[in-house]
């Protein structure tokens, strides 16, 4: 129960829920429910002081009441989802801010390494994630600790709070009716939300692993569908996709057995609390002298009038509406705490060492970075650029997998400077050996590139990248792997233009910084950095031979 508690209080703080909010919500809530109570009682006492055919004006009080409160039932609905839906909106809001931040602090842009052994993999590092499960945690997760508020936190408080008052008004008329009453609320109320709970347990254990799986694998095969089938391995990646969506869609029915199960116990405690006030009315009815016809008067014997017969019959009925919500609402309450503790896990842990111990960045106007994969060049390359602290103005990070934009070729390179001309760009693009595609483009630069990467190479995607970067008002570029894809020959032409500050590709004055593993023989870079696989940093700072 601690660990529940717990919980509660950690949504609350992460979703940074406003009190006088949730408190509008609930009362809003509870106006609505109140009303349709409210409304179900005195609807039945009319009808049977009605059936006794008194003056007209003896019922009118009660007619017009119980038009108010038909209204103010769906009113009062109306603004209680207004206002639930504002605190669930904003929070969320607020939650998927704090995530972002989390995420951009976190170091997960590679694996973990302390020394020369590689840490091992822990469930819910960020660093072992995927993009899918990114995803998931950012957009699905998120949802689910928005619905707490929607469908557990107001609905739960509801429920309690006219518990009572339903159970109360059963006692002024029969006390055993409302014990009655009062063990159906709790059975339905407990029992219910308990194996709801255990359902939702199982399917998110179960179910959202699955479809995480099912999510990771399918982004893998749309986004690496060419490598993988040039590999050899895109018929095994969509078999994985498809038996991760079959396992969900088995766990998902396993699941099913016990909501049902949870659905049953709502009509079964109804039809027992109506059944018992309906048995109990019947004996008191019959049991009592008739000596006045007013209110809820009870009759000598014992005995109650029919307007108490009809109200104790009626009032079961209206009163398990606030208590039919809270399986649905334990579901939600289980799902948001799994989310919750997916999304704490994005946390960096202190205990955790760091990836590296990240050296200034070198001197040197033309300088490369090489090293094995997953040593840590990318991540070395996002510190000197300050994206994990501050960001260091006249220095961009041009990263491998930057976005093309379904738009002009211009307007893509734009991204970088706003005021690039056509001719700009058409001459960035020629300088990155883009002339021959770019000549092929049936508008020049002012051709649509309908879904953007897709409309593209992967070697002319890395051109009009580094063609973007080269059209960029900042002083030092920090280039990942600007030529990977490209022909051999092609590639390390490129790569000695760029690293040699006399080339003219880029002015002298600028720092280049070029991450790459097949780094030329013959380049004129005046600094190497190598990352080794253990993530050690060496730097080599030498004249290249024609300043000798």
């Amino acid at each position: 129960m601690s660990g529940v508690l717990a919980d509660f209080r950690r949504i609350r703080e992460l979703l940074e829920l406003s009190k006088g909010r949730l408190a509008l919500s609930i009362a809003w809530g509870v106006a609505a429910l109140g009303s349709g109570l409210g409304l179900a009682a005195l609807a039945a006492w009319l009808i049977a002081r009605a059936w006794e055919m008194p003056p007209v004006l003896d019922l009118s009080i009660a007619v017009v009441t119980v038009r108010a409160l038909g209204i103010s039932r769906g009113v009062a609905r109306y603004l209680e989802r207004l206002a639930t839906h504002d605190v669930a909106l904003r929070s969320m809001s607020l939650a998927r801010t704090t995530t972002y931040r989390t995420l951009a602090a976190a170091d997960i842009w590679r694996p973990r390494r302390t020394g020369t052994t590689e840490v091992s993999e822990r469930e819910g590092d960020p660093t072992q994630l995927r993009r899918g499960e990114l995803l998931g945690r950012v957009g699905s997760d998120i949802d689910d600790l928005g619905a707490v508020v929607v469908r557990a936190f107001v609905p739960i408080a509801v429920a309690v709070v006219l518990s009572l008052p339903a159970v109360t008004l059963l006692a002024f008329i029969s006390i055993p009716a409302a014990l009655i009453l009062a063990v159906a609320l709790t059975v339905s109320g407990i029992v219910a939300p308990w194996l709801s709970t255990r359902a939702a347990r199982e399917a998110e254990l179960a179910v959202r692993a699955d479809r995480t799986e099912f999510t990771a694998e399918a982004l893998t095969v749309l986004d690496h569908a060419p490598e993988l089938r040039v590999a050899g391995r895109l018929s095994g990646a969509i078999a994985a996709a498809e038996r991760a969506g079959q396992r969900a869609v088995a766990a998902e029915d396993r699941a099913a057995a016990r909501s049902a199960w949870s659905a049953a116990v709502l009509p079964l405690s109804i039809g027992a609390s109506v059944l018992g006030s309906l048995l109990i009315g019947i004996a008191l009815y019959g049991n009592g002298t008739i000596l006045a016809t007013k209110g809820f008067q009870t009759i000598a014997g014992g005995g109650i009038t029919p307007m108490a017969f009809a109200v104790l019959v009626l009032v079961p009925l209206s009163a398990f509406e606030a208590v039919a919500v809270l399986p649905a609402a334990a579901q939600a309450l289980t799902t948001g705490r799994a989310a919750l503790h997916r999304l704490a896990r994005l946390e960096q842990p202190e205990t955790v060492p760091v990836a590296m111990d990240l050296p200034p960045r070198p001197e040197g106007r033309r300088i490369a970075v090489t090293g094995p994969s997953g040593a840590g060049k990318t991540t070395l390359l996002m510190a000197w650029a300050g994206l994990f602290d501050t960001p260091r103005p006249g220095v961009t990070f041009f990263a491998e997998d930057a976005h093309i934009f379904g738009t002009t070729v211009l307007e893509n390179l734009r991204v970088a400077r706003g005021d690039i001309t056509p001719v700009e760009a058409e001459g960035a693009l020629r300088a990155v050996g883009a002339g021959e595609w770019l000549d092929s483009l049936p508008e020049g630069v002012e051709t649509d590139l309908v879904g953007g990467a897709a409309a593209v190479s992967g070697g002319q995607r890395r051109r009009m990248l580094l063609a973007r970067a080269l059209l960029s008002p900042a002083e030092v570029l920090l280039l990942d792997e600007p030529t990977e894809h490209l022909e051999a020959e092609p590639g390390a032409e490129l790569l000695r233009r760029l690293l040699d500050q006399d080339s003219g590709l880029v002015a002298p004055e600028r720092t280049v910084v070029v991450v790459t593993h097949q780094l030329p023989a013959d380049h004129r870079a005046d600094t190497i950095v190598e990352v080794a696989a253990n993530s050690t940093v060496s730097i080599h700072r030498f004249i290249p031979v024609n300043q000798h």
